[in-house]
């Protein structure tokens, strides 16, 4: 009998080391999910530290963190939100009510009302790309090579293998969340970023 195969689990690695702030994630996501102006699924926070002539500044790419225990799953009325199989948290658009209760329940500010649809919007790991064996735009469009993407459940993966070898950080891990976006080589509470931001 043929061993089962073991279902997916997709995750990030955003490596801060390379992000450069170019902000090519950001726009290659609107174009690829037409994003319309003034809200966004993929951004990059930035700040700077240090006295002069001693600056230094710091990127932080963000999204949604497609937690393991996601609030904003947990808080749907109407199961609009949910978990998929391989890991993904997405939107049903055609049962979302637009209450707005997921936007507010996420701790990481990573969902937004679509002012042209009138329903939750979020990142979705670009799942129309995923379920065509393709990967999430902002991957695809880095130019710092820094967003990782792969499944987490293969310790062969690049992404697996990254986590692995480099001391990472998910944010906000007191919430107990547990986000499937990692992040290395970022001292998020020293690099001054704030949450919100």
């Amino acid at each position: 009998m043929p061993k089962e195969e073991k279902v997916k689990k997709y995750g990030m690695a955003v490596d801060v080391r390379k992000c450069v702030g170019c902000m090519s994630c950001t726009i290659s996501c609107k174009m690829e999910n037409s994003i319309p102006f003034g809200v966004f699924r993929s951004w990059v926070n930035m700040t700077e530290k240090g006295k002069y002539p001693q600056v230094k500044r710091f990127f932080l790419p963000r999204l949604c963190n497609h937690c393991e225990k996601a609030p904003c799953v947990q808080v749907c009325p109407v199961k609009a939100t949910y978990k998929r199989e391989d890991g993904l948290v997405v939107i049903d658009e055609s049962r979302c009510i637009g209450c707005g209760y997921c936007v507010v329940a996420c701790p990481y500010h990573a969902r937004f009302m679509s002012p042209s649809k009138k329903v939750a919007d979020k990142c979705s790991f670009c799942q129309h790309q995923l379920d065509r064996g393709g990967e999430p735009a902002c991957v695809r469009n880095c130019m710092g090579k820094a967003r990782i993407f792969g499944d987490l459940h293969d310790p062969h993966s690049e992404v697996s293998r990254l986590i692995a070898q480099n001391p990472s950080q998910a944010l906000r891990p007191e919430l107990g969340t547990y986000p499937q976006v990692f992040y290395i080589g970022a001292d998020l509470v020293q690099s001054g970023v704030k949450e919100g931001a």
